[in-house]
């Protein structure tokens, strides 16, 4: 590792590494990329704001059985790789369980996307050639209404867009156009 903050590559090596389950190393990568349009958005540090969405679960397998962990744990395997701003973030995503609550527009776009991801790549999944291409925007709309439709993907936590300035439907696009771009890293 170089000095100071991590750059996209080593961020990603060191998430290999601990998180060997390739499913969650794609969540981490959709999650990076809807932070990364995002920030470009607001006019924010790309880089930073997709470090924070690449690492955001990068403790997930170890604290699977203790959710009151998963994201203060990430702090042992980070350390001082990132900014102070990006741990605290990665740390509020789970505020349920950790108590540390999201007061950034970061903390807030983190769990906004961490949500919208499971939402789109559900979407996608049931598109008959399960490509996120053939997802439209009004399809994710009916579909994040739809009550029975991924019932893990809280609603109310992808509605944390509305605290930094996105509608919903804003929101959600710009999330499916960061997925899109993506889709072959992510197998849709």
């Amino acid at each position: 590792m170089g000095s100071g903050v991590l750059n996209r590559e080593e961020a990603f090596d060191l998430l290999k590494r601990h998180v060997k389950d390739e499913r969650f190393v794609k969540h981490c990568i959709a999650v990076e990329a809807i932070m990364r349009r995002l920030a470009k958005r607001l006019g924010q540090d790309e880089e930073v704001w997709g470090l924070a969405g690449l690492l955001h679960d990068i403790d997930y397998e170890l604290t699977r059985s203790e959710p009151e962990k998963h994201g203060v744990m990430a702090k042992d395997i980070i350390g001082k790789l990132v900014p102070e701003h990006v741990m605290k973030a990665i740390m509020a995503h789970n505020f349920e369980n950790t108590g540390i609550q999201p007061t950034s527009t970061l903390d807030k776009a983190l769990i906004a996307s961490d949500a919208a991801s499971g939402l789109l790549v559900a979407c996608a999944l049931v598109m008959p050639s399960k490509k996120m291409d053939e997802v439209k925007l009004k399809t994710v709309l009916r579909k994040f209404k739809a009550k029975d439709f991924a019932r893990g993907v809280s609603r109310r936590r992808i509605r944390f867009c509305e605290q930094i300035g996105f509608t919903l439907e804003d929101f959600l696009d710009e999330a499916l156009k960061a997925l899109k771009d993506v889709a072959d890293a992510l197998g849709l």
